[in-house]
């Protein structure tokens, strides 16, 4: 497939998945619109990728619904035909039992994993329907899958992002528009430095005597399913490092 034009939108780009995936797909010469909240990452970002291809960026909270109508709705008309969006903003707060679990951190992974996909792709699949093509991927997880002791909320959000994607693909199916799922194990991002607060020395153990995912291997997936063939669509993917054989059970060395 000739990637040369298709525009890409990107959300959470200013780091990791995200981010990883904006470096990869530039490289493929897809044009991209990269979406962030801190427009100093997005500005330097935008500027070292253009060496490789077109690129914009739109500065916006995708929690807030206005910011990301407005913000969508402000790009000039080549960037409006928007090909490919990918979902990946999101964000898992707390490690809690759901009785003492903090309702700020449930607000914050509802807000941002299913709402915020919700506005977000509500403003592009308007113009992907009307062209009769497109490719949506959603970003969730094995926490969508599985529900873990104390992921709680953050599995609900997750297994929302599922259902959704599922949804989006049946009700998008007549225009002809392509649903992708990609569900990731573990991958060394700075998901659980957030998850932990920023407790570097908790977040580091999460990861300790394995080889887990990084942002690259889940950028190469989201390549791929991207540049299958025009009647092909991957549906759904989970992909674990070989240490992971579910949400619970990893293999640690010493």
């Amino acid at each position: 497939m000739n990637n040369s034009g298709r525009i890409a939108m990107v959300t959470g780009a200013t780091s990791g998945i995200g981010e990883a995936t904006a470096r990869l797909l530039a490289q493929n010469q897809f044009q991209l619109i990269l979406c962030g909240r801190r427009s100093d990452r997005l500005e330097k970002l935008s500027t070292e990728l253009s060496a490789y291809t077109q690129v914009t960026s739109l500065c916006f909270d995708v929690r807030d619904r206005d910011e990301v109508k407005n913000a969508i709705q402000s790009l000039p008309i080549h960037w409006k035909e928007i090909d490919v969006l990918i979902n990946n903003a999101g964000n898992a707060h707390g490690l809690d039992p759901v009785q003492t679990g903090s309702e700020d951190d449930w607000d914050a992974m509802i807000d941002i994993n299913v709402k915020g996909l919700l506005y977000v792709s509500k403003q592009v699949m308007e113009g992907m329907i009307a062209r009769k093509r497109g490719h949506i991927v959603n970003l969730g997880s094995i926490a969508g899958k599985e529900v873990y002791t104390n992921g709680n909320v953050y599995c609900a959000s997750k297994f929302a992002v599922d259902a959704l994607t599922k949804g989006m693909r049946m009700d998008l199916n007549p225009f002809g528009i392509k649903v992708t799922a990609i569900h990731p194990g573990m991958v060394d991002t700075e998901f659980s430095l957030v998850r932990f607060k920023g407790d570097e020395e908790r977040a580091k153990k999460v990861y300790q005597g394995l080889t887990p995912l990084y942002a690259n291997d889940i950028a190469d997936t989201i390549l791929y399913v991207l540049t299958r063939p025009a009647h092909v669509v991957i549906a759904d993917m989970v992909v674990l490092p070989v240490a992971q054989a579910s949400a619970t059970v990893v293999t640690r060395n010493g």
